[in-house]
């Protein structure tokens, strides 16, 4: 679904790999970088919900199985010994007896066994098109908690870059403060905006570590290294295809929906189990009795009997249970219903809101873009005019802090846009590995692709 016109190369090995190798060549992690395509590989295999729902749809797929064996022949064998002692008025004797038998049982016609059967047939399918929204789900959160990472060490970055250019010019006003070239109240604005960048910096950097935490969660293990950042070589395009063929896609593909749909048809199934309570059952038993007791466990000579049977049961009068579970059952279908009808309203609902969002934001990126160089030139234009007595400081102060602002809209606005086409494939059931790899292009693997840097390497 995402298409880019470069390629990407992958980070050789997992994080057990970069470890050792860092221990042998005695360089730190910290000089690696990870990238979101290899902490959605690891999730994948240390997420507790991946690996919970999975587990549920494994469990679904063996309760299929079980439901099956009940409507496949049942065999039996059954052995007995027994040492007997008769008292009479005559005589007292001892003997001993034995018993062998093999039973076969097979369902020829039972409507609450097959139905059964289709009932868990559908409940497997559900619980596999849980396992998949599941993952679809966490691998939205990766990556959303992957680019606040990046936006928090971007906020950190940003706010020692404008500290030091507002400690710059804070320390030109004093100097001029000191020859009596400029007033106190330019001395004081300046130095109250550097305390509270002071301020905002112990700030980030406590949201830089609360972030790498919540990485940690869903890999299993503590996130040190640099992350690969968005790479300026690349031009974000949003989806060509039109909403109504990504509509189209997400009711016939979403897992969430597909998940619905299975679970109504389970309760279509278990409605006509409930009903077959209601009619005749009919099954073949076979059997072979091999013995040498009689009549009252009486000592008698071995023989051998065989037996082929036809049952029929015919329900007659439950107390009106079998009534009662059918209307239970009605209810279960018809909340199954709604349930589905309200997940379709919410798969339409995100997958538009997803694809209008990822269709703004790429306008809001070329506009922050714009802004970001109107912000720079205003910067430069600035200071050089507070330097020749056309502004004062409260004006450099206002220009410098528009353009660090204009930075921080430039880069949410590129992780938005990122985050909401993985959201809109997820909703329309095509978020893969495929579609992590083609998102992981986008990222610089040195770990040094920082568009933040360049407007604080002039300062």
């Amino acid at each position: 679904m995402l298409a880019v016109s470069v390629q990407a190369e992958n980070l050789p090995g997992g994080s057990t790999s970069l470890s050792q190798a860092s221990r042998r060549q005695g360089v730190s992690v910290l000089e690696y970088s990870v990238d979101l395509m290899q902490l959605y590989r690891e999730a994948r295999l240390e997420d507790p919900q991946i690996l919970a729902a999975y587990a549920r749809a494994q469990a679904g797929r063996d309760r299929r199985r079980e439901a099956l064996g009940g409507l496949l022949p049942q065999i039996s064998a059954n052995s007995s010994l027994a040492r007997n002692t008769r008292d009479a008025e005559t005589d007292r004797s001892s003997y001993d007896t034995e018993r062998y038998s093999i039973t076969l049982t097979q369902h020829i016609y039972n409507k609450v066994a097959w139905e059964s059967y289709q009932k868990s047939k559908s409940l497997a399918r559900q619980g596999e098109a849980e396992a998949e929204d599941v993952h679809a789900e966490a691998t939205v959160d990766l990556a959303q908690r992957y680019f606040v990472a990046l936006a928090s060490e971007d906020e950190f970055e940003l706010v020692l870059a404008e500290r030091r250019a507002t400690q710059r010019n804070l320390d030109r006003i004093r100097a001029l403060y000191e020859r009596q070239m400029a007033m106190i109240t330019d001395v004081l604005d300046l130095q109250a905006r550097v305390d509270a960048l002071a301020a905002a910096e112990f700030e980030a950097r406590n949201q830089m570590e609360v972030s790498r935490q919540e990485l940690a969660e869903l890999v299993g293990r503590p996130v040190r290294e640099n992350l690969s950042r968005i790479r300026e070589d690349i031009q974000m395009q949003a989806p060509a295809e039109s909403l109504d063929l990504w509509l189209e896609r997400a009711l016939a593909a979403n897992p969430a929906l597909k998940s619905r749909e299975s679970a109504l048809a389970a309760a279509n199934a278990a409605l006509r189990g409930g009903k077959g309570g209601h009619y005749p059952s009919l099954s073949l038993n076979l059997s072979a009795v091999r013995s040498d007791a009689g009549f009252d466990n009486n000592e008698s000579s071995r023989y051998d009997n065989y037996s082929a049977t036809v049952g029929v049961q015919v329900p007659i009068y439950s107390g009106g249970a079998t009534s009662a579970r059918v209307r239970a059952l009605h209810g279960d279908m018809t909340a199954a219903e709604q349930e589905l009808e309200s997940v379709r309203r919410q798969v339409i609902k995100e997958t538009t809101s997803a694809y209008l969002t990822a269709n703004s934001s790429v306008e809001r990126i070329r506009a922050s873009r714009n802004a970001l160089e109107s912000a720079e030139k205003s910067t430069v234009a600035a200071e050089r005019g507070f330097q020749f007595g056309v502004v004062n400081a409260v004006d450099v102060l206002i220009s410098v802090k528009t353009e660090y602002e204009a930075r921080r809209d430039l880069l949410k606005a590129q992780y938005d846009f990122i985050t909401n086409l993985l959201v809109l494939n997820r909703w329309a059931g095509k978020l893969s590995e495929q579609t992590i790899e083609s998102v992981n292009v986008w990222l610089a693997h040195d770990g040094d692709a920082r568009a933040l840097k360049q407007g604080s390497s002039k300062e």
